[in-house]
């Protein structure tokens, strides 16, 4: 598994169009076209799927989820993630710039306020109601049309209906929350998730980041507590974890190379914390991640 075996795609080779910042495609052409994509790949932009035909597996940032209609996966740049299908697949696939928002929204960080965009496996994958199912295809169904149609403000339409579609799917969420706990506390554990987005690499300590919220370290720890299950510095060190996954399955590093970039101070301590919080040791996790790729690899073989 070398670098060349991990790409990162932009969306310039994977589009077909002349736009440069966004892509609209039904699913099934797009897949025909980019059969390589089942293996394991990054991008640089944003991507999300609308599935309504189809079954199989998807892997995002090492976590599996089954493949069914209905559902949407929302992916943030810098992910890896890979998919297994069984049957006939189709639906809707949507490939987006950083910067397609840019001339559009006054705040630069405006798709962070989304839950489905903050790196979090499990609030990218998202089971869209029956009541709604209607109305979320007619967007993906606008979208495209919108996309391909030669007319005035063709593009800012598009981002409009975007923005709808997003906020529809984060208020399946936002309903889900309220019930919990207040919107200040949601605010805030959403803050946190952003500093150690920033910062996972310098700051590992809670009351680092508590002090960036102007909160107290025990405040901080149950909010994480509310919303995740877990301590408020587990969320740190789940993210730093994640962050060595994605590392590992470039060969071109060494584990000593990977634990100096994460800024541990040598490879038997970025070990022995790998180790705890996955189970096993980087070097393990390595070499079943080439195992899995070779099965799958192995397996689409035989079908095709």
């Amino acid at each position: 598994m070398t670098n060349k075996d991990i790409p990162i795609y932009t969306i310039d080779t994977l589009s077909l169009s002349k736009q440069k910042d966004i892509q609209i495609s039904r699913f099934a052409p797009y897949l025909a076209v980019h059969k390589n994509l089942h293996l394991a790949h990054k991008h640089d932009f944003y991507h999300l799927i609308l599935f309504l035909e189809g079954g199989g597996t998807h892997d995002i940032d090492f976590h599996t989820f089954p493949v069914r209609p209905y559902q949407i996966y929302f992916m943030i740049p810098g992910q890896v993630h890979s998919w297994s299908f069984e049957g006939h697949v189709d639906g809707y696939v949507i490939n987006f710039s950083g910067s397609f928002f840019h001339s559009f929204m006054v705040r630069s960080d405006f798709l962070s306020q989304f839950v489905f965009f903050n790196g979090i496996v499990n609030d990218s994958v998202v089971d869209i109601p029956e009541a709604i199912q209607s109305k979320v295809k007619q967007y993906f169904d606008d979208l495209l049309n919108e996309s391909t149609a030669d007319s005035t403000f063709g593009l800012d339409m598009v981002r409009a209906i975007l923005i709808q579609l997003f906020i529809t799917i984060n208020r399946l969420n936002d309903a889900e929350k309220s019930e919990q706990t207040s919107l200040h506390n949601y605010t805030i554990f959403k803050n946190f998730q952003k500093l150690i987005e920033l910062n996972y690499n310098t700051l590992r300590l809670p009351k680092e980041y508590a002090g960036k919220l102007f909160i107290t370290p025990n405040y901080l720890n149950a909010i994480c507590r509310q919303f995740m299950g877990v301590s408020s510095g587990e969320v740190i060190r789940i993210r730093i974890v994640m962050e060595a996954k994605r590392q590992l399955v470039n060969l071109d590093l060494t584990v000593a190379e990977i634990a100096y970039k994460l800024n541990f101070e040598d490879t038997s301590y970025f070990t022995k914390f790998f180790k705890k919080q996955a189970g096993v040791t980087p070097k393990e996790f390595r070499e079943a991640e080439i195992k899995r790729v070779k099965r799958v690899n192995s397996r689409l073989g035989s079908i095709t």
